[in-house]
């Protein structure tokens, strides 16, 4: 088959446009932090500056094996690629957080 004879590519899609995601719907998130006292809290904190309808009552929290280490999952109704982009950096950047997945 010529080169000629080839069917036209598809348009490369724009990441910034173009998501996964269907909005609004529940989004878990995973926040990793040293065991510490207040570590949750400032967690919620800050997805509740996100997501006003967020509900604590879904946390799971999870130990690490020596227990120095305390991984969170929040999950929150994210309704904007803008939004979950906020809060990352929001998570990212807090001085108790160590890794947001």
């Amino acid at each position: 088959m010529s080169a000629s004879a080839l069917p036209p590519s598809p348009p490369v899609a724009d990441g910034r446009k173009d998501s996964l995601i269907e909005y609004p719907s529940a989004f878990p998130i995973k926040v990793m932090g040293a065991n510490v006292d207040g570590f949750v809290h400032a967690v919620t904190q800050v997805a509740k500056a996100h997501d006003p309808g967020f509900d604590a009552s879904t946390i799971e929290l999870r130990d690490s094996k020596a227990g120095n280490y305390l991984g969170v999952t929040i999950t929150v109704t994210a309704t904007s690629r803008e939004q979950l982009d906020a809060l990352y950096q929001a998570l990212s950047t807090h001085p108790m957080v160590k890794v947001v997945l």
